[in-house]
């Protein structure tokens, strides 16, 4: 049910996460993350992989491959993320990532009526930047891409969402929209003060798994939120 039905919008900003959220990438990180890990002598399993949905993806290969392997195997965690990258990167040219339904719709609403729209992600920069350029999505389409490089830390710390604002020139987070498909991002909109923080069920948590963090509302996928917020 629409929260407003006035002519302005309730928010300022929307705050998008990327993969499973806006993007459907089809799961191919989270394979890449796995297959990077193993071929230096991890083994992580598929919940292992699962807990650092939404996460740095530097962070999580950190954790993911103990120290004494990465010194046994004679790797680097920029070495580990580096043959990631390259793994997804193949596996986005196997199978292209495409926008989530009902998204482009969407960030096309929210912008005519005058809402800006950041993207967010775990991934780096060059990552990122080859995602989005295979969609076509530039600033005709969103107002601030913000990656992981770009911050001191990733989710669930806030300072993605804050840097969205700096870009955006938004700086009231009470009208904020933070939307996402995995607990750490709802954590980061919670930590960020978000005045919205919402769930969605287009990645791979259900809605019981993202229950267990706060939000303000749960929806099917982005393309609801102009019915939301509008």
């Amino acid at each position: 049910m629409p929260i407003h039905n006035g002519a302005d919008a309730l928010v300022d900003l929307v705050v998008l996460d990327i993969a499973g959220t806006t993007v459907q990438e089809h799961g191919s990180v989270y394979v890449a993350l796995h297959d990077a890990v193993a071929a230096a002598g991890g083994e992580p399993s598929s919940l292992d992989v699962a807990h650092w949905m939404g996460a740095d993806k530097h962070e999580a290969i950190a954790a993911l491959l103990s120290t004494d392997l990465r010194t046994r195997a004679g790797v680097t965690r920029r070495s580990l993320s580096s043959t990631k990258t390259s793994a997804l990167e193949q596996a986005y040219r196997q199978r292209p990532p495409t926008p989530m339904d009902g998204v482009p719709q969407a960030l096309a609403r929210l912008r005519r009526q005058g809402v800006k729209v950041a993207l967010t992600t775990g991934f780096t920069r060059e990552v990122t930047s080859s995602l989005l350029g295979s969609l076509g999505w530039d600033d005709a389409v969103v107002d601030a891409v913000v990656t992981v490089d770009d911050v001191r830390d990733g989710r669930p710390a806030p300072y993605m969402i804050f840097r969205s604002m700096e870009v955006a020139a938004v700086t009231d987070v009470s009208r904020v929209l933070v939307a996402g498909d995995t607990t750490r991002d709802l954590q980061a909109g919670t930590n960020a003060g978000a005045g919205f923080v919402v769930g969605v069920l287009s990645g791979a948590m259900t809605a019981a798994a993202l229950g267990r963090v706060r939000q303000t509302h749960l929806l099917a996928g982005v393309g609801d939120i102009p019915h939301l917020v509008l």
